[in-house]
């Protein structure tokens, strides 16, 4: 059975109770890490512009509790999209499941379309507006 490590499951617990559960319910389907639930200010405002595309107060990591999380499958490789992409799916589905709609970095505006973004954040996951 997989398990959250404690810095993973401290960094969900700064999260919305709905990516609490979907993100408790994909960890018994595939291992994975939580690297960051809310952030500060600061932390928000010191990411590179590669890293996001907003600063503070605009990142629905922002509030608190936050209303995205990012997550990588483990162990992570950054290089590997294409296990991003199935664990998003893995992700989204899930969150379908429980009624709590998913948006993912790799894919925007949610059209199934993973080519058409003009800013990829793989490991980015938020709730969509009607559920936060």
């Amino acid at each position: 059975m997989n398990r959250f490590s404690k810095t993973s499951a401290a960094r969900l617990a700064t999260c919305h109770p709905d990516l609490i559960k979907v993100f408790t319910r994909v960890l018994e389907i595939c291992d994975c890490s939580v690297l960051c639930g809310h952030r500060t200010e600061k932390e928000q405002n010191a990411l590179p512009s590669n890293n996001t595309q907003v600063r503070y107060p605009n990142s629905k990591h922002n509030s608190l509790p936050s209303k995205a999380v990012d997550a990588t499958p483990y162990p992570y490789d950054e290089k590997d999209r294409e296990r991003f992409s199935y664990f998003a799916g893995v992700v989204i589905g899930v969150g379908a499941s429980m009624g709590i709609p998913i948006r993912w970095g790799g894919d925007w505006d949610n059209d199934f379309d993973l080519k058409d973004n003009n800013f990829d954040d793989l490991m980015h996951f938020e709730l969509i507006d009607d559920n936060a």
